[in-house]
């Protein structure tokens, strides 16, 4: 792990990890030398910095980024911590390359050419891989593979052990740190998604998903704050579904340990353009409107580690 630390007057930059090819670092960490409140947001799929040789071996790069990217989710995380004081942990490595949302058994062997690991082929452990998602995405709906033939083992083993392990190691001691300051901490996995369709009747479709792995990753009382919060802010809001939250938040949450981890799904219309590519006047906007939750969530969460609970339904 190749790490350069800068600390300027009220944060430490650290960056991390190695993205082979030559792309540059793996993901930056900006850590407040003075933790304001109790929250790091992680962002790790709008990664854009992607090396000649993955670009080469992409069937359509531009096509298939758009779809994996979550553009400028990065910008829009960056202007939350800047208004919330949080911590902040982007991943600048490509999710094209390596998606740092699934273990590192979550792989699809069929695509790894010369794999040593052939009796993981059909284990639970890579069933997410089997749909085309795994560890290194393979195909999207509707289009059909990515890539123009398989990678090498030792392509996967080098992203892994220069990426993913490097990326998940510094998350864990970025939230344990604030945890031993504050005696909890939060950990907020912030996503883009492309627009949903309406489900159930509803007038609107979700603009924002808040993942809790279904009460597993946090205590109850923030992700009752964060839907209270969102509906207040006319919000059209789903719990788990699409999407309950990945690996991360698999991985990090422990709330019994004062570890808490929330998803958080943004729509990329509320402030991406017409196009879905560049950040419109609506980012701003957004930005401004999640760091005003991050410091509800961030007050619930310092309740906690005093052993101060909230009520976990609407007074």
């Amino acid at each position: 792990m190749a790490v350069n630390a800068d600390d300027s007057d009220d944060s430490r930059i650290v960056e991390g990890g190695v993205i082979p090819g030559g792309a540059g670092a793996a993901f930056t960490l900006q850590s407040p030398l003075a933790f304001a409140i109790p929250v790091l947001i992680a962002v790790p799929h709008a990664g854009r910095a992607y090396p000649g040789s993955v670009l080469a071996h992409m069937r359509d790069p531009e096509f298939a980024w758009r779809r994996l990217e979550d553009r400028y989710a990065d910008e829009l995380a960056r202007q939350v911590a800047e208004q919330s004081g949080a911590g902040l942990l982007v991943a600048h490595a490509p999710r094209a390359m390596i998606d740092l949302n699934r273990a590192p058994d979550d792989v699809d062997w069929d695509m790894i050419g010369g794999a040593l690991n052939h009796a993981s082929r059909h284990s639970h452990a890579n069933r997410r891989a089997r749909s085309g998602l795994g560890i290194i995405p393979r195909r999207l709906p509707s289009y059909g593979e990515i890539w123009r033939g398989p990678i090498s083992q030792g392509e996967l083993d080098a992203r892994i052990e220069e990426i993913h392990s490097p990326y998940h190691r510094t998350l864990a001691q970025e939230v344990e740190a604030i945890r031993d300051i504050w005696g909890t901490a939060l950990l907020l996995d912030l996503h883009s998604m492309p627009p949903l369709k309406r489900r159930f009747g509803c007038e609107q479709s979700p603009q924002v998903v808040l993942g809790d792995r279904f009460g597993a990753s946090c205590d109850g009382s923030l992700a009752s704050r964060a839907l209270i919060y969102l509906d207040r802010h006319g919000c059209t809001v789903a719990h788990n579904r699409p999407y309950s939250g990945g690996y991360v938040l698999e991985r990090h949450a422990a709330p019994r340990r004062g570890l808490h981890a929330l998803q958080l799904e943004i729509c990329r219309t509320a402030y991406l353009d017409d196009s879905l590519d560049q950040p419109s006047a609506g980012l701003p906007i957004i930005a401004n409107m999640i760091a005003g939750l991050v410091r509800e969530l961030a007050d619930t969460t310092t309740r906690l580690g005093q052993g101060i609970n909230y009520p976990q339904a609407a007074e």
